[in-house]
């Protein structure tokens, strides 16, 4: 298993960065990676909620099937999906920091198969960079509600 964990300072109060990570109709509003989310289940949230979400990676459309299979109100948030031989576990915590909120992404990357058990360590980096970015889009996110405010 390949583990990887990413944090950052976001300017906003915990339960606004929390229903950022956790609003699935508003994650392409929140991450320019994403492309588009459908509904799998009639759920739109909490766990058990299934969903498809399409975006972007180095150019190309990619379609994943993801569960929200853990959920705690203003603390964290468990998203898992199962793809290229890989089952992709990413827990989002949230805590209260000064004037801001802490926004972290603990991911589990369980390889199946034999391929991804020899490839996953040698891309961890790459994981990280996936995960910075996706925090500083939630970053972006709210300094830009920041400033069209101001």
């Amino acid at each position: 298993m390949v583990r990887v964990v990413a944090s950052a300072q976001i300017n906003a109060p915990v339960d606004a960065v929390f229903r950022a990570v956790t609003d699935i109709e508003r994650f392409p509003e929140v991450n320019d990676c994403v492309q588009s989310v459908e509904f799998l289940t009639d759920q739109r949230s909490g766990v058990g909620t299934r969903f498809q979400e399409t975006r972007s990676f180095r150019g190309k459309s990619m379609a994943m099937d993801l569960e929200v299979t853990e959920l705690v109100e203003n603390d964290h948030v468990r998203i898992v999906t199962e793809s290229h031989g890989t089952i992709w576990d990413s827990l989002f915590t949230v805590r209260e920091s000064g004037e801001g909120t802490d926004l972290e992404i603990t991911m589990d990357a369980k390889a199946m198969k034999l391929m991804p058990r020899l490839m996953n360590p040698v891309f961890k980096g790459m994981f990280r960079k996936g995960l910075e970015q996706h925090l500083q889009y939630v970053r972006n996110h709210f300094d830009s509600q920041a400033s069209a405010s101001a």
